[in-house]
């Protein structure tokens, strides 16, 4: 059977359809979608909630020639479905399928990659001011046929500080501009912050922080109700000035399970459906999991250990250590600057933060762990979640230059955990210590149960996985989970020849008393890592031979 999707190649296919059409549409969107994540995984949630929008905005709009950004990138699927991609969404989040997140790659449709979020009011308002500089942008009446510039911002990413500086410069056009609040009163989990509350009690005064940037208001108004929102966008479409669209959406709608719940639906696995009962598939015990109970248990023995996160608490397990110290556990929401430099602050007056997030994240805040933790002298400590390669969401998620970036701190201690024992155990060295930043990196993985108990980390101080292997004739120095692989290898190649692998630990200070000796014997040296090449471990082992005089000739580094 032929469905309504299945005959939409181009966004301009949508203008003859009736409203009626436009429902079924809709319903055959959350079809397509729901079907795929519940054999793929995939942002459920969010995609859900934007389907109507979605398309009232390619009904509005041409985007092939006007501008659509999207701040929060996970929002993207009926945009996709609606721009020709159909047959990519079978192969959803991998090479050769559709991307989890807008690529330009895939479709001209799509203007960036967007995977943090708060960026789109200010790559609407670039695209905006170069379309105007080139006398390309949309007047209605001395350029009726010029570009309009849209973003939509959604799931609370509207209180990040740079979507806030991208408003005060967003007021300051002359020219059209729409920015679309998708409010559906959720963040990743639940939404912080003072707008977030005035926007949830519908307090007049959001509106006016808007007008206050200088934006034009309009709304509220229904997401799911096609016909008021195509009125809307006739009108704020033909405005000559910057105007801000409160659309009010069910995150989630269409999927009672994830309505409902639209956290655990937000980005779950594959699941299946049984009536009203839903199953989510469960893997092993995870990273996230390890971590979160290693830092209840420091909580328990020492009262000056806080923790925040920045709107990931599910996904960084800081929700478990709330459940357990509500008073000393804080969500920031999509503010990653300034949940470092409040740790920074907690530090000052005398307490040990910890400050949970991914890695990718991390990059958002790297001024502040610069200017307000390390130029003072504080200590600060970070949990690096989802380090390395993470599938999936793809390379606006991969976590590989935390330790190029971080390395550049005095005095900071840089480590990775292979398992939980040495997850747990690298935490507890974090907590005592004083001397600058630390951070342990851990992958989105499930922790192996191989090793068996850790020792306890000393600073600088690499583990020896093979301590039988006297003499080897390759030495792997493996900096986090992929020492695991490095044992895996040396196994397979017994006979042939005898590796050692060391468990690096360390990536700063490094061990430089085994570096030193392993140079030194003139044996290849293998350096792994999951983390970019350039910066990484295997770099900071090559500096250092440098420095220290050394033959590096023989090290070979892979990442």
């Amino acid at each position: 059977m032929t469905t309504l999707l299945s005959t939409i190649q181009a966004p301009d296919q949508l203008a003859e359809r009736s409203l009626t059409e436009l429902e079924q549409l809709a319903q055959e969107i959350r079809e397509a979608i729901i079907g795929q994540i519940m054999q793929t995984g995939g942002h459920l949630a969010p995609n859900l909630g934007v389907v109507e929008l979605t398309i009232a905005l390619h009904r509005a709009f041409d985007f092939s020639h006007d501008r659509l950004l999207f701040d929060v990138g996970h929002q993207c699927y009926p945009h996709k479905l609606l721009t020709g991609r159909l047959g990519l969404l079978g192969k959803l989040r991998t090479r050769e399928g559709m991307a989890g997140f807008p690529e330009p790659s895939e479709s001209d449709y799509d203007l960036f990659r967007v995977g943090h979020a708060g960026t789109g009011v200010s790559t609407a308002v670039g695209m905006a001011l170069g379309d105007k500089v080139q006398g390309q942008g949309f007047h209605s009446t001395d350029n009726p046929q010029g570009r309009r510039a849209v973003t939509i911002v959604g799931d609370a990413s509207v209180v990040n500080g740079l979507a806030m500086e991208g408003l005060n410069a967003a007021g300051t056009l002359d020219r059209q501009l729409l920015v679309v609040l998708n409010d559906n009163g959720k963040s990743i989990s639940e939404p912080q912050g003072s707008i977030a509350q005035r926007l949830a009690d519908q307090d007049p005064l959001a509106h006016d922080w808007f007008r206050a940037f200088g934006l034009d208001v309009v709304g509220p108004v229904d997401g799911h109700d096609l016909a008021a929102l195509e009125e809307a966008l006739a009108d704020v479409s033909q405005r000559d000035r910057p105007v801000l669209l409160h659309v009010k959406t069910v995150k989630g709608k269409g999927l009672e399970a994830a309505e409902q719940d639209a956290t655990t639906f937000h980005s779950p696995k594959p699941f299946k459906l049984d009536g009203c009962r839903v199953e989510v598939s469960k893997g092993g015990r995870s990273f996230t999991a390890a971590a979160a109970d290693g830092l209840i248990e420091i909580m328990e023995r020492d009262p000056r250990v806080v923790v925040a996160t920045s709107a990931m608490p599910t996904g960084t397990g800081v929700d478990k250590v709330e459940e357990r110290f509500p008073e000393r556990t804080f969500d920031t929401g999509i503010c990653e600057s300034h949940a470092l430099t409040q740790m920074a602050g907690m530090a000052k007056a005398g307490l040990r933060p910890f400050f949970c997030v991914y890695s990718t994240f991390l990059q958002r805040a790297f001024d502040q762990a610069f200017q307000e933790v390390s130029l003072q002298g504080l200590a600060v400590r970070l949990c690096l979640d989802r380090a390395g390669v993470v599938g999936g969401d793809g390379a606006v998620h991969h976590g590989f230059c935390d330790v190029a970036l971080l390395r550049s701190l005095p005095n900071a201690a840089l480590m990775a955990a292979i398992d939980e024992p040495s997850l747990h155990a690298a935490l507890e060295l974090m907590r005592g210590y004083d001397a600058g930043l630390s951070a342990v990196r851990y992958p989105r993985d499930s922790v192996s149960e191989r090793l068996g108990e850790a020792p306890p980390f000393r600073l600088g101080q690499a583990r020896n996985l093979t301590p039988k292997v006297r003499t080897p004739d390759v030495a792997v120095l493996a900096y986090g989970p992929c020492a695991l692989s490095a044992l895996d290898a040396a196994e397979q190649l017994k006979g042939e020849m005898s590796v050692g692998v060391w468990d690096a630990r360390f990536a700063k200070p490094l061990d430089k008393g085994l570096i030193r000796k392993l140079l030194a014997s003139r044996r290849p040296v293998v350096t792994i890592e999951d983390h970019a090449r350039i910066g990484g471990f295997g770099s900071a082992v090559l500096e250092f031979a440098q420095q220290a005089g050394l033959d590096a000739s023989r090290v070979v580094r892979l990442g």
